[in-house]
This record gives C-alpha cells, structure tokens and sequence, in this order.
C-alpha cells in the first residue's frame, strides 16, 4: 500500500522540491512524520519569516517551493509575507493543515472553516480536496500552477488524517505527468500535460 503522506513526497521529490521552510503547528504533523531523510526543512519562528525565507529561496532558484504553515491562524500570520510573494510573481506551494474531516463540521479547534478563501486574493489558486485520495492530485497540480508562467504563489488545505490514508492506485501516474507550455494566443496562455498512463 502508498500512502498519500509518500506519494506526496514522492511527488515534490519528482519536481525537485526537497526544501521545506515552515512554521508548523499540530495539524500538520502528520505530513511531517517520517520526514525523509533526503529533504530538508527550515523552521521558522514565525509564519511571515518561513513564508519570507521561501519567498527568497524561490526567487533565488527561480524554482517552486514548498512552506508548510498551520491552518487559519497560522496561514493568517503568513499573509503580509505572502502579499509580497504575490505582487514578485513567486513560485510558492502554500500548504497548510486542517483539521480531521469527522471535526471539520463541527467547528472543532484548528478548523479552517474557509481554508480556501483565507489566502485569496493573494493566490493563483486555492484548494483543499474532497477526499484524501484526490491529496496527489492536489499537489501535483499545485507544483504545476505555481510555476505556470506567470509564477505565483497557490496554497493548499490538507485534513490531518488524509496523510496516512491509501493513495488512489493511479495516482502513481502523476509522477510522470508533465506540463508544457505550448503556445500563445492572444494574451492567453495555453498549456499540454502530457500523461505516461492514467
């Protein structure tokens, strides 16, 4: 069996996305367990520093990263840092935790009952996925969103439990997935994916 929390890394892995900065709370421990030993990750102190650490990282390699924030409050105190992300066009993957779905409904503690709202209009795009086995798919179009030209920041809610459920067994497919910008028209950036199987 793959995990979501493996093919999830397996994913960033692919795309070259072994940097991690953050300032993670209980919520995203899940996805921080086993890190792997091939990744690294900077802890920030606060989410505006982690966010503006990988702002700069990104910038720097010219390449997407990925910066792992706690879920409303955390994602909130990150949102000066991510103002500025927007307006220098940078390829950040914003991913931060929510509450278990069973308590999402019931407004437990840490829930983000707005998850994909709070960080507009500051994103390309904003998501959190309806179940866990659609958490690779997510990412993997998150990766590619976020350096779509033009590059910028996108964000992702993913539920506490979602990491150690089953991966969809095609999910595997979008390790090869790539996207290639292919033409322009008129203004309007048209893109191809390219699927080794699904």
């Amino acid at each position: 069996m793959t995990s979501v929390h493996d093919l999830a890394y397996d994913l960033l892995r692919r795309h070259g996305v072994t940097t991690v900065f953050g300032n993670p709370g209980s919520n995203e421990l899940p996805f921080l367990k086993d890190f792997p030993s091939d990744f690294r990750y900077f802890l920030a102190l606060h989410e505006g520093v982690a966010v503006g650490m990988a702002d700069g990282y990104a910038q720097a390699t010219g390449k997407p990263v990925l910066v792992n924030l706690h879920s409303a409050a955390g994602t909130g105190n990150g949102m000066g840092a991510l103002a500025n992300a927007w307006n220098s066009h940078t390829p950040l993957i914003v991913m931060a935790g929510q509450q278990t779905r069973a308590m999402v409904g019931v407004e437990a503690l840490l829930t983000n009952l707005d998850s994909t709202q709070l960080p507009r209009p500051l994103v390309k795009w904003s998501y959190e996925p309806s179940v866990a086995q659609e958490v690779p798919l997510a990412m993997s179009r998150a990766l590619h969103l976020a350096a779509l030209p033009p590059f910028g920041p996108v964000y992702l809610s993913v539920p506490y439990d979602d990491w150690a459920a089953e991966a969809d067994p095609q999910s595997s497919a979008l390790i090869n997935r790539q996207v290639n910008v292919v033409d322009s028209f008129d203004g309007l950036l048209l893109s191809a994916y390219t699927l080794s199987s699904f």
